[in-house]
């Protein structure tokens, strides 16, 4: 099954891009049941911190390559083509849980539990004095 998804995105500033609609694509995607953390049990973990640290991974769905068999299911056709996403895009069903499972591989459960939550990419550093949280 070949999808394409075109959408003209224009903001208060005039200025537009072209984006994904990924909607039907999502109706016939199985879900990646990869648990997201519960926003209360992070916050509970920043409880007794005097010193939070919090990080955004600036685009980081986008760092994330698609794998090439699944580039035709995230095409969008315009005016000037058919361009494929050869990155993750935002809007996709699993990217989240994708995302997800890659940041606490990559930040292990020791870290997780100690000094630090990740919340897709978004990462907190949490501790009780400047010098650890440095």
């Amino acid at each position: 099954m070949e999808i394409t998804t075109p959408v003209l995105i224009t903001w208060h500033d005039g200025k537009s891009r072209v984006c994904g609609d990924f909607r039907a694509l999502s109706n016939y995607t199985k879900a990646d049941r990869y648990p997201i953390p519960r926003i209360p049990h992070a916050l509970d973990k920043l409880e007794k911190a005097k010193y939070i640290t919090k990080m955004d991974c600036m685009k980081g769905f986008h760092q994330n390559e698609v794998e090439p068999n699944s580039m035709k299911l995230l095409r969008i056709i315009c005016h000037i083509g058919i361009y494929e996403y050869t990155r993750m895009p935002f809007g996709i069903k699993n990217s989240p849980a994708h995302f997800q499972r890659m940041m606490d591989t990559i930040f292990q459960e020791e870290v997780l539990e100690v000094w630090m939550v990740v919340y897709i990419d978004d990462i907190i550093i949490y501790s009780e004095t400047w010098e650890d949280n440095v």
